[in-house]
């Protein structure tokens, strides 16, 4: 099993800048991707950015593209996401996730997200 906790949510200002930790623990050489997605009441959950973590190949949402960042640093077992240029569209709980799979279809593990609000 693997456990993820997610850290570095908060209220910031439009314009703004926030960054995010995801720290993995528990079978941690088996995750091949980890990712982050969010959600907003009434809304389905939607796909942020993701990183191969041997490889450090990234893919992002178009709507992040160029605001955020994702990256990762393997010795700590953690994934980030620098947020900048918040808008306050970004608002929602954010929500790391990671599979074993390179090329994800699923997401077998999820943190029990974090909230990140964006006041105009």
């Amino acid at each position: 099993q693997v456990q993820l906790v997610e850290s570095g949510g908060g209220l910031v200002q439009a314009g703004g800048s926030l960054g995010l930790s995801c720290v993995a623990s528990g079978r941690t050489p088996s995750i091949a991707t980890m990712g982050w997605f969010r959600q907003t009441p009434g809304k389905e959950r939607e796909f942020v950015a993701a990183i191969n973590l041997k490889w450090g190949g990234t893919s992002y949402a178009n709507s992040v593209k160029g605001r955020f960042t994702i990256s990762r640093d393997n010795a700590k077992n953690t994934a980030y996401l620098q947020m900048n240029t918040l808008k306050p569209e970004d608002t929602a709980v954010y929500y790391c996730a990671a599979t074993r799979s390179s090329v994800p279809s699923e997401w077998p593990y999820w943190g029990q997200g974090t909230q990140v609000t964006v006041s105009s």
